[in-house]
């Protein structure tokens, strides 16, 4: 099974589900979404997937959430993206990627829903 994790290895909630994950025997696709942001088109798919808005997605802590004022309802879903891709701290994790789904896997639990 191909498995995508957006990890942070900063995150405990990401380094538990890794954790998880491997513990199955499958070494998934670690994609340090930190240092190598997703594309607008690459957030817009997961947020398809999970059956998110933007909004949804974000951050709060430890991010620019509060410097930029998102709690503003005047952004839009293409300003939040175009955020995200500019500023991925704003991303929550982790969110995975397997055959069966796409989940922001917060909590751990999640995960078991597509593994």
């Amino acid at each position: 099974m191909s498995i995508v994790i957006w990890h942070n290895p900063k995150c405990s909630t990401s380094r538990k589900v890794l954790e998880t994950i491997r513990a199955r025997g499958i070494e998934p696709t670690i994609v340090d979404y930190v240092k190598t942001p997703p594309s607008a088109a690459e957030i817009k798919a997961a947020l398809k997937a999970i059956g998110m808005r933007p909004r949804e997605l974000l951050r709060r802590k430890n991010t620019p959430y509060d410097d930029f004022g998102l709690d503003d309802s005047k952004y839009s879903d293409a300003e939040l993206i175009a955020l995200m891709t500019k500023h991925p701290l704003l991303i929550e994790r982790p969110v995975v990627r397997t055959a069966k789904g796409t989940r922001l896997c917060r909590p751990v639990e999640r995960l078991k829903e597509i593994l």
